[in-house]
C-alpha cells in the first residue's frame, strides 16, 4: 500500500467525492441518527461544494491515486460564508471513505488544516460535527458538546454538534 498523500483539492475531485460522500455518509451515520432524519439530511449533505473543494485550504486524502477522504477550513461560516474575527476558521465537509476510516486518513487532513490555518494566522477553529465524528474531532483536540440544529435547505435541519479548538 502507498504513501498517503494530501494536497488541495481540484475541480476533478469534486465527483469522486460527491461519489465518496454517497457510499460512506449513508453508512457511517444510520449508528447515530435515525432513518427519518437520514431520509431527508443524506441528498443534501453528500455533494461537494465546487466553490469549497477548490478554496485552496480544502485538501483531499489519496493513496494509490484513490480519493480516500477530505476537509478543509475556511474563514466563512458554513451556509452563510460569513466571516466572523479574522482569527476564527470554520472546520468544512471533512469525510473519509467508510473503508478507510481509522487508517489515519482524516487526522492527516486534519494536520494540514492545523498546519494551514496556524500559517493564515488563524487562532482558533470552530467545527460543526456529526454525532458519529465527535470522538474523532475529540481525538483532535475540539471540545463542546452543545447539540444545534443545521439548517440545510426548504425546512430541512440536521443535528449536529458545535465544537471548537485553540490553536495558539
Amino acid at each position: 500500500m502507498g504513501d498517503l498523500i494530501i494536497r488541495p483539492g481540484r475541480a476533478g475531485d469534486i465527483a469522486p467525492l460527491d461519489a465518496l460522500l454517497a457510499r460512506s455518509y449513508p453508512r457511517l451515520l444510520a449508528k447515530d441518527y435515525p432513518p427519518s432524519v437520514l431520509v431527508t439530511a443524506i441528498p443534501r449533505i453528500v455533494k461537494a461544494q465546487p466553490k469549497l473543494v477548490t478554496c485552496g485550504t480544502y485538501f483531499v486524502a489519496l493513496r494509490d491515486g484513490v480519493l480516500l477522504g477530505g476537509g478543509g477550513w475556511t474563514g466563512g461560516a458554513p451556509g452563510t460564508g460569513v466571516r466572523g474575527p479574522s482569527r476564527l476558521g470554520h472546520i468544512r465537509h471533512f469525510a473519509t471513505d467508510v473503508d478507510a476510516v481509522r487508517q489515519g486518513v482524516g487526522r492527516a487532513l486534519m494536520e494540514r488544516v492545523f498546519e494551514t490555518a496556524v500559517a493564515a494566522g488563524v487562532q482558533s477553529l470552530a467545527c460543526l460535527s456529526t454525532r458519529t465524528a465527535v470522538p474523532f474531532y475529540r481525538g483532535a483536540g475540539f471540545r463542546g458538546d452543545e447539540e444545534v440544529e443545521v439548517q440545510l435547505d426548504a425546512g430541512i435541519t440536521f443535528p449536529a454538534i458545535r465544537m471548537s479548538k485553540v490553536l495558539c
